[in-house]
């Protein structure tokens, strides 16, 4: 038998330069810092996560389960989605937005709204193109530009703005530097809301300056609170489906994240383009699941709209809190977190609150810096928990912080 070769086992691994630039996954430093505390025996209520806690409605659920039993669903779905499905989804545009979709080639099946979004830096964006988006940001935005080696353009979004950047400000050779713009409303995390004359500018300034906007819309359907709450597609924006893609997911509106469903929608070249990437690099959704999302988005949204009652009425009990507690917070109609500033007085930012806030009252929560710049005073905080949860949560903030 052939001694081991040392030689070999020592030998580096020839990683690829997207491998060797993967950026740390800052929920999976949490998730450890969350793990230490708990094994040495803190009861942890974790505000960290963006993982509903909701269970599907009855009738999705259902249709699921018999879905299962269809022969015709342990076969390969068709590569764009089922059309049943695209067809669903392009009513639900129609009936929720006022928007008419042509849904053979207007739109495109995906597992969540991720995936979506890594085939799209993947068609639009090269070594050394720039990318513009919002700070605070959604941590994959990010990632995904430093991967491909990317020029990163941050957008400030602040909360003199209500956490919208404005446009105007930016120099038009910037404008004219960028190939895409992802935009992220109702925005994880601050859940602001952008305003039709907000997305309006930005498809002026898609045509002016020839960028393709790239719209995360995951969080749709979560807002309550009257008309500031009314959450808007770009595709409404005349002329948008001229510049625009949406990334639309099921987590969030029909607490389906575990289930892996979402679809692009928009400029037909984009969503061709896209197809043929994720021919070869990508995988469908599994069929029951398609059939599950079809009923979901064929429905009235009366368990959407049931779902953004709940995490309002949890939206009031964590934000009432923290402002007894003496934290600034961000007054949001919708999506699933709060965004509150740290105390004004001490030496406080994000980071050194979430410690604190870790080892002094067992809640985990966010520092702001996970999502940018801009939130290094900030903290993120779930609202993906049971309502008693949340009063203990807010009772163990007050404390640590007196």
């Amino acid at each position: 038998m052939l001694a081991a070769d040392s030689t070999v086992r020592s030998c580096p691994v020839p990683f690829a330069p997207i491998a060797e630039s993967i950026p740390p996954n800052v929920f999976a430093v949490t998730d450890q810092k969350v793990a230490r505390a708990v094994a040495s025996g803190a009861d942890v209520i974790d505000l960290a996560k963006g993982n509903p806690d909701a269970y599907p409605a009855a009738f999705i659920r259902d249709a699921a389960k018999q879905a299962v039993d269809d022969p015709a669903n342990a076969r390969y779905t068709p590569f764009d989605g089922k059309p049943a499905f695209l067809q669903a989804a392009a009513e639900w545009y129609r009936n929720v937005h006022g928007v008419e979709l042509d849904w053979p080639t207007q739109l495109f099946a995906v597992e969540g709204a991720v995936d979506g979004l890594a085939g799209l830096y993947a068609i639009l964006i090269g070594c050394g193109d720039a990318v513009a988006f919002v700070d605070p940001y959604y941590p994959s935005y990010h990632c995904m530009a430093v991967m491909h080696g990317a020029e990163e353009i941050l957008l400030p979004a602040l909360a003199d703005h209500d956490f919208l950047p404005d446009l105007d400000v930016v120099p038009v050779e910037t404008w004219d530097r960028v190939k895409m713009l992802v935009l992220n409303y109702p925005n994880n995390p601050t859940g602001a809301q952008a305003s039709p004359e907000f997305l309006r500018r930005a498809v002026e300034l898609a045509h002016e300056h020839r960028f393709v906007i790239v719209h995360d819309y995951a969080y749709t359907g979560l807002g309550v609170g009257g008309p500031d709450a009314q959450q808007h597609s770009i595709l409404e924006i005349p002329g948008a489906l001229d510049v625009a893609v949406e990334v639309c997911s099921l987590s969030k509106m029909y607490a389906m994240a575990g289930w892996r469903a979402g679809f692009v929608a928009g400029n037909e070249a984009v969503v061709s383009r896209l197809k043929l990437y994720h021919y070869q690099m990508g995988s469908m959704i599994t069929g029951s699941i398609q059939d599950a999302g079809i009923v979901a988005l064929q429905s009235d949204q009366s368990c959407v709209v049931e779902l953004a009652e709940r995490y309002a009425a949890r939206r009031r009990i964590v934000a009432e809190g923290l402002r007894e507690a003496g934290l600034d917070v961000f007054d949001s109609a919708g999506g699933i977190y709060v965004w509150a500033r740290v105390p004004r007085d001490g030496d406080w930012n994000g980071e050194r609150l979430a410690d604190h806030l870790l080892d002094h009252a067992a809640v985990a929560v966010l520092p702001g810096t996970c999502f940018g710049r801009v939130g290094g005073d900030y903290i993120r905080l779930s609202l993906l928990k049971s309502e008693p949860e949340l009063v203990e949560a807010v009772r163990r903030i007050k404390a640590a912080l007196r």
